[in-house]
């Protein structure tokens, strides 16, 4: 057992190490590039077509641009922003937050052509549903030959997007932050109490199906964002004279290194400083590992770019401003250089710090809303890889599956099968950036066409 926990434990580190950071970042530049910063040229209409501007209900798909974007959003704003980061900068220090800002930057382009693909290339299961992801822009896109790569997708996807990582680590910080503070023993029957009520919640919401959870997380998402907003902002101007320090210090570090404990890479600490960075970055985000591509291409809409546009915003909500907003609240509380403590913890002791009689609470509201709006999405994805595997009529099987593993997630410590999932989560952007690299030219193709039309139309007209 000893020898297999540490294959697994081997075989995550490698499947979140530099190959597949290559693969991301590598892939996700080669999109930049390649499409001349097309889409980043068009944030405004972006977020107009976000707004709903755009939507006309008879549309081929099954929910708004909001309903997807905020779906997709549900499962990579969580754990990854607030735990997440405190270990980027406990390991790399405040430059750490620099190198997760480009990597957002490269997963908006990234994100933009996959979920562009999602709509461009549906494909219908075997209920005559019409249906988006990587499987099907795999299999639409690139021919049936190809199947292959999509059902490894769909395969990797089936363990991928098990939820016992999240479970685990939601009911740590529901031990940490409310339970043990308050004398109340935290034994196996009180982690399966949570467990119970984490499978209430969920089952009423995932088997609704993407209509209930789509529905379910355009009202939990945005609201949460402004309550985290709310709160780090209290911490901020609380310390506004620390601000301005640490903003240019997380410039300065990224160069410099200054505050990375972790190993060195190839002989050094900026070139380890930038690959941890980036590998946090890509954690939280998710851009190119094709779990996004699911939600978004479940739009109503028949136009792909527009699709893509909106996808483009997720990178820049979950790293760019959530991401940031944990940052700053660790760094100018002090606690990262104070305390031993790291992830969901040294997050929880910034929060406290700065607000002593309800930091920690709030923090804990964001916490548990942020990681059951994830339970949901991905029970979503689930479905759809099972769906496609085995067909339509099977992928309800999987939603029970799921809601078992939320009981093993809640009352164990698996780290073989937390290690397991993690690794195959990871898998999953091989077959995504293989497919999109490939497909990148009919994406360029679809938006120059699209905003060639956009620009006609908006063009004022002589009188």
């Amino acid at each position: 057992m000893q020898l297999l926990d540490q294959l697994l434990s081997d075989f995550s580190s490698l499947a979140w190490g530099l190959p597949l950071l290559i693969l991301l970042i590598g892939g996700g530049l080669y999109l930049i590039i390649r499409s001349k910063f097309l889409p980043f040229r068009y944030l405004g209409h972006a977020i107009n077509v976000l707004r709903g501007k755009y939507d006309d209900p008879n549309d081929p798909g099954h929910i708004s641009h909001f309903q997807a974007l905020s779906t997709a959003l549900s499962a990579t704003v969580g754990m990854g922003n607030i735990a997440g980061v405190a270990v980027a900068i406990a390991i790399g220090g405040p430059g750490a937050v620099f190198w997760m800002w480009i990597s957002a930057v490269i997963g908006m382009s990234t994100k933009f052509f996959t979920c562009t693909l999602a709509v461009l290339y549906r494909g219908k299961d075997s209920a005559g549903e019409l249906q988006g992801g990587p499987m099907y822009f795999i299999t639409e896109g690139l021919g049936k030959h190809w199947k292959p790569l999509a059902v490894f997708f769909s395969f990797c996807g089936l363990i991928g997007a098990l939820p016992v990582f999240n479970v685990n680590q939601l009911t740590q910080a529901l031990n940490d932050i409310l339970l043990v503070p308050n004398g109340v023993a935290v034994n196996f029957t009180s982690n399966l109490i949570i467990g119970l009520v984490l499978v209430s919640i969920t089952a009423l919401v995932i088997l609704g199906g993407i209509k209930r959870i789509s529905s379910v997380a355009s009202r939990l998402v945005p609201s949460m964002v402004v309550l985290y907003f709310i709160l780090v902002m209290v911490i901020l101007v609380t310390h506004n004279d620390m601000v301005p320090y640490y903003l240019k210090l997380i410039f300065t570090d990224a160069f410099a290194a200054n505050n990375f404990t972790g190993e060195p890479f190839l002989g050094g600490v900026l070139g380890a400083l930038i690959l941890h960075g980036i590998k946090r970055g890509a954690f939280s985000n998710e851009a190119g590992i094709g779990t996004a591509p699911m939600a978004h291409g479940a739009a109503k809409t028949d136009e792909p770019v527009r699709e893509g546009l909106v996808a483009m915003l997720g990178p820049a909500i979950d790293t760019l401003v959530v991401c940031t907003l944990t940052a700053l609240a660790i760094l100018v509380t002090g606690v990262w250089q104070t305390t031993d403590n790291n992830g969901v913890s040294l997050t929880a002791s910034a929060f406290a710090d700065a607000m002593p009689l309800i930091g920690k609470y709030g923090l804990l509201i964001c916490i548990a809303v942020f990681s059951m709006s994830s339970l949901f999405s991905y029970s979503y994805y689930g479905t759809k890889c099972m769906s496609f595997l085995f067909g339509a009529h099977r992928k309800q099987l999987y939603n029970y599956i799921y809601i078992v593993s939320i009981l093993i997630g809640a009352t164990t410590t698996l780290d073989m099968m937390i290690n397991l999932i993690d690794g195959v989560f990871a898998l999953m952007a091989i077959p995504t950036m293989i497919a999109t690299i490939v497909l990148a030219p009919k994406v360029i193709a679809a938006s120059k066409q699209y905003f060639s039309k956009l620009n006609a139309e908006n063009k004022p007209t002589k009188s």
